[in-house]
């Protein structure tokens, strides 16, 4: 089971998600350290486990206001063994000349994507590094029908993104994890949305599930050093 960290960035800060709702996203306040600054966040993040990977949500530019790439850069030099995984609204092969970098993978999310012949210029301009993101919002799944029932197109990696879970502490969407996990065995499922603790974690891992993408857990404290040990170095 992978543990990945996520960041949400807007207007300049680490935010912490609830369940979709951009509007109301407020600044982190984390147990692992003091600020919201994304730096800081970063760091305190690989001082609770040395995470090889880290998960970041450009809400502005997911929103098409701007973006961090200058910050996601700075982040990249700070730490120069990180690959990150950028969620940042691409939808045109413009967008993925600019968050081109060789530690970063792009995930293409389906609320960003118009049709499947968008999905399909995308993914040949990512050369097979990208990662599928299938968002789930409460009104359903967002994004191209065709892309959801027919996996050919698929890349190995392949999010479910449970938005109404994000930030609820309600756990994860373990029907919907399960379904996809055993209907798309050839791929790797990452669940993202609602992980509470390690007994979570655990469960998901019994069922198959690759890996997660969390964010409340670790700041919180219910993931803490000895959880993610017992987890990871088993």
């Amino acid at each position: 089971m992978q543990v990945i960290p996520v960041i949400d960035l807007m207007n300049g800060a680490v935010v912490h998600a609830r369940k979709g709702d951009r509007a109301h996203y407020q600044p982190i306040v984390s147990n692992l350290c003091h600020g919201s600054e994304a730096s800081e966040i970063v760091q305190a993040l690989l001082g609770l486990y040395p995470f090889p990977i880290l998960y970041i949500a450009d809400l502005d530019a997911i929103q098409g206001r701007g973006h961090h790439r200058n910050l996601i850069d700075t982040l990249l030099s700070q730490h120069p063994d990180l690959e990150i995984w950028i969620d940042a609204g691409i939808s045109s092969v413009a967008d993925i000349q600019h968050w081109k970098h060789a530690r970063l993978r792009p995930v293409l999310g389906t609320e960003s994507i118009p049709d499947l012949a968008t999905w399909h210029q995308l993914a040949q301009a990512c050369a097979s590094r990208h990662i599928l993101s299938l968002d789930f919002t409460a009104a359903g799944y967002q994004g191209p029908p065709e892309l959801l029932h027919n996996s050919t197109s698929w890349p190995q990696d392949v999010i479910v993104m449970s938005l109404p879970h994000v930030g609820s502490h309600n756990g994860p969407d373990m029907d919907k994890l399960t379904r996809f996990h055993s209907r798309y065995p050839g791929h790797c499922i990452y669940a993202a949305g609602g992980i509470r603790h390690l007994g979570d974690l655990q469960l998901l891992g019994g069922k198959g599930i690759k890996g997660a993408l969390i964010a409340s857990a670790l700041h919180n404290g219910s993931l803490d050093k000895s959880a993610l040990r017992t987890l990871l170095a088993s």
